[in-house]
C-alpha cells in the first residue's frame, strides 16, 4: 500500500513538474508570437488553444489524489488520453487543406469531423474543470439550438445545421470556437496577465498595497479605504476580481477587523473594491480588449471615456466606507508608513505602468504594449537591489502568468461557440426583436432586463464570457433604442461586473468572507450595497453624457456633477446619514431626488443637483455647530 501511495505522489509531481515546464514554453511561445506575429490566426489560435487544453488536463486532474487515491491512476490515464487526442485533433485543423478538391465539393472528411467533435468535446469538459458547469450547459444549449433549431416554433426557429456545418463552421474556420473572443485571449490578455504576473512576483503589488495605506491609512477608517484605493490599482493588474480580493484582502480585511468594521462588512468593501478594478484604466479587464474587437473602436478611446466612470465608481464606494466609519465610530490608523518612504522604495514600478499607458494612449498595438510591459517591469526590477529578480522568480512568473491564463482563454473559447451560434443561426436579431418587444420600448425597461440577466449570467460564467454572451444578444436592442455602440457596450461591460458582488452567488464577496470568516450572504449583502456604482453609474451612461462623444464637453461635465448627486443622494438615503445622521423626512426627499435625476430632463436635474447640495451644505452646517458647541 505505502509503494502504491509513493509511486502516485511520484507521478503527480512528475506530472506537475510537466505542467511547470508547458506553462513557461507557453509564456515564451505568446511573447515570440506577440513580437513577430509569425503566424497566422488559422495557425497560431488553434496552437494556443491546444497548448492550453493540455495544461488544463495536467494542472486540473480529473480525480485529485487526496480525495480519491485509488482512483488517481486510472483518471490520470483518462488526462493524459484527453491530453494526447487533443493534440491530435489540433494537428488535423493545423494541417488541414482549404484548397483541397474534395473538401470543396463535399464538405469535411469523417476523421476531420472526428477531430472537430474531439476538439468541442474535450473544450467543454476543460471548461467544465476551470470555469464551472454553467458555461457548459450554455454552450451545449446554443449547439443544440444550431443542429435542432428547425423544429422549434417559427418564432425562434433557425434552419437546422447538420453535425459537418456545425464544425465546418465552428473549428475549421476562424469562427466560432477559434474566433474573436479566443484571439483576443490569446492575443493582448494573455500577454496582460503575464505583465500582471511580473507586477505581482516583482514585489510591486505590495508597494501599491503600501503606497494605499500611505495615503489613506491616517483617515477615518483608514485601512478600508487603503483597501480601495490599493484594489484599484491592482485590479486591473490581476484580471480577476477574486484574485484581487485574495490578493489585497489577506492584508486589507484583518486590518479592517482589527479597527471595528464587522467582519461582513470587511469582506464586503474588499469585494466590492476589487471588482472595481476591471473597470479601471489603464489596463482593465479582459472584456475590455473583447470590446475594442467588436466595436472596432481603439483601445486607446475606451481607456479615455473610461476614466471618468471608474473615478466615480471609486467614489461611490469610498464615501459608502466612510458613511461606515462614522456609523461604527472609527478613527484612522495610529501609524502609517510615510508616502517619501512608500515611493523612495518602490518609485521604479511606476514607470511601467506610465509606460504602457503611454503607448496605449498612442494607439500602439495592444499585444505589442504587453510585451514592452513585460520588458519594463523585468528592467524596473532589475534597476534595484531590493527587487531584483533571480531566475527562480522569473520562471515563477512565467508559469503564473500562463496558469492565471488558463481559465480567461478556455472561457473565451467557449463563448466564441454561443458568438457562432448566434451568426450562425441568426438568433441575436430576435432576441432583440423580443427584449424589445417585452420592455415595452422603454429604454429603463430593457436597461433593468440586461441588468437582470447580467447576474443570472454571472452566476455561473467568469465575467469577460458573462460580457460576450450578454453583448452579441443585448447590444442590438440597445442600438436600436438610439444609444452609441461604444455607450451600450459599456453598459454591458458595467453591468456584466455585477455577479460578483450581487447576492445570491457573489463570488468576490464569498472570497472575502472566507478570508474575514464571516457570512458569505451577509458579506455579499454588504459588497452589493457599497457597489452600488455599477448599477448607478451605467444608467447615467444610457441617460446623460457620461460617455463622452468628443463634441459636447459641457453635457460631460453636467454629467459628471449630476452623477455625483445621484450618488450622494443614493447613498445619503440608505446609509441614512452623510456627515451627520439624517432625518427621515430628509432621507425621502434624497430618494425621491435620485430618483428623479435619472430619469428628468436637464432643468429637473440642475434644481435636483442644487437641492442635494443643499441638504449636504445644511449637513455640514450641522457638523460644524456640533463641533462648535462641544468646544463651547
Amino acid at each position: 500500500m505505502t509503494t502504491t501511495s509513493s509511486f502516485r505522489q511520484i507521478l503527480a509531481d512528475k506530472i506537475m513538474f510537466v505542467a511547470t515546464i508547458a506553462a513557461i514554453i507557453l509564456s515564451v511561445f505568446q511573447i515570440w508570437q506577440g513580437i513577430t506575429a509569425e503566424l497566422s490566426a488559422p495557425i497560431f489560435r488553434p496552437i494556443h488553444l491546444s497548448w492550453v487544453l493540455v495544461l488544463v488536463f495536467l494542472v486540473k486532474p480529473l480525480v485529485h489524489i487526496n480525495k480519491h487515491p485509488r482512483l488517481y491512476l486510472p483518471a490520470r490515464l483518462i488526462d493524459i488520453t484527453f491530453a494526447g487526442l487533443t493534440i491530435w485533433a489540433v494537428l488535423r485543423v493545423i494541417q488541414f487543406d482549404y484548397d483541397d478538391i474534395g473538401f470543396l465539393l463535399d464538405g469535411l472528411s469523417s476523421a476531420d469531423q472526428l477531430a472537430g467533435v474531439i476538439i468541442i468535446a474535450l473544450l467543454l469538459e476543460a471548461t467544465r474543470r476551470t470555469v464551472g458547469l454553467v458555461m457548459v450547459a450554455i454552450a451545449v444549449f446554443f449547439l443544440g439550438y444550431a443542429l435542432f433549431g428547425n423544429i422549434l416554433p417559427d418564432v425562434v426557429a433557425s434552419k437546422g445545421f447538420s453535425v459537418e456545418e456545425i464544425i465546418r463552421f465552428h473549428i475549421f474556420s476562424t469562427n466560432g470556437v477559434f474566433g474573436a473572443p479566443l484571439a483576443i485571449a490569446a492575443g493582448v490578455v494573455f500577454i496582460f496577465v503575464l505583465f500582471g504576473a511580473f507586477l505581482q512576483v516583482s514585489g510591486a503589488g505590495q508597494f501599491f498595497i503600501d503606497g494605499a495605506f500611505s495615503v489613506a491609512g491616517k483617515y477615518r477608517g483608514g485601512p478600508a479605504k487603503a483597501s480601495v484605493i490599493a484594489s484599484a490599482a491592482l485590479g486591473s493588474i490581476s484580471g480577476s476580481a477574486i484574485a484581487n480580493t485574495v490578493t489585497t484582502g489577506a492584508l486589507t480585511i484583518p486590518m479592517m477587523k482589527k479597527l471595528g468594521y464587522k467582519p461582513e462588512q470587511a469582506a464586503g468593501i474588499e469585494a466590492a473594491a476589487s471588482t472595481g478594478g476591471q473597470i479601471m484604466p489603464p489596463v482593465m479587464g479582459a472584456g475590455a480588449f473583447v470590446m475594442a474587437q467588436f466595436t472596432g473602436i481603439p483601445y486607446s478611446e475606451i481607456l479615455l471615456v473610461s476614466i471618468a466612470p471608474a473615478i466615480l465608481y471609486f467614489g461611490c464606494t469610498l464615501l459608502y466606507v466612510h458613511l461606515m466609519a462614522c456609523k461604527l465610530g472609527l478613527q484612522g490608523m495610529d501609524t502609517v508608513e510615510k508616502l517619501s518612504v512608500v515611493l523612495k522604495q518602490g518609485w521604479h514600478f511606476l514607470v511601467p505602468l506610465i509606460f504602457i499607458t503611454t503607448l496605449l494612449l498612442m494607439s500602439y498595438s495592444p499585444v505589442l504594449v504587453g510585451v514592452a510591459g513585460c520588458a519594463a517591469i523585468l528592467t524596473a526590477a532589475m534597476c534595484r537591489k531590493h527587487s531584483r529578480l533571480t531566475f527562480r522568480v522569473f520562471l515563477q512568473g512565467m508559469k503564473e502568468g500562463a496558469l492565471l491564463a488558463l481559465p480567461i482563454s478556455v472561457a473565451c473559447a467557449t463563448a466564441g461557440i454561443v458568438v457562432g451560434v448566434v451568426g450562425q443561426t441568426g438568433i441575436g436579431l430576435q432576441f432583440t426583436q423580443f427584449l424589445i418587444a417585452l420592455s415595452g420600448g422603454h429604454l429603463w425597461s430593457v436597461l433593468g432586463l440586461i441588468a437582470i440577466a447580467a447576474v443570472i449570467l454571472g452566476m455561473g460564467l467568469p465575467v469577460t464570457a458573462a460580457y460576450i454572451v450578454l453583448s452579441i444578444m443585448a447590444v442590438p436592442a440597445l442600438t436600436d433604442l438610439g444609444l452609441g455602440l461604444l455607450t451600450a457596450h459599456m453598459i454591458v461591460f458595467w453591468l456584466s461586473q455585477t455577479s460578483n458582488v450581487t447576492p445570491p452567488i457573489a463570488l468576490a464577496a464569498f472570497a472575502g468572507a472566507g478570508i474575514a470568516n464571516a457570512s458569505p450572504m451577509k458579506s455579499a449583502v454588504q459588497a452589493f450595497k457599497l457597489a452600488q456604482g455599477f448599477f448607478l453609474i451605467p444608467t447615467m451612461m444610457a441617460f446623460s453624457g457620461l460617455i463622452y462623444s468628443g463634441d459636447n464637453m459641457s453635457g460631460f461635465v453636467f454629467a459628471i456633477i449630476t452623477t455625483i448627486g445621484l450618488i450622494l443622494a443614493f447613498a445619503g438615503s440608505i446609509e441614512g446619514r452623510l456627515i451627520n445622521p439624517l432625518s427621515l423626512i430628509e432621507r425621502v426627499i434624497l430618494f425621491m431626488l435620485a430618483g428623479g435625476i435619472i430619469f428628468t430632463d436637464s432643468w429637473i436635474r440642475i434644481v435636483g443637483v442644487v437641492i442635494i447640495a443643499a441638504i449636504v451644505l445644511f449637513n455640514m452646517r450641522s457638523q460644524s455647530s456640533k463641533l462648535a458647541t462641544s468646544n463651547d
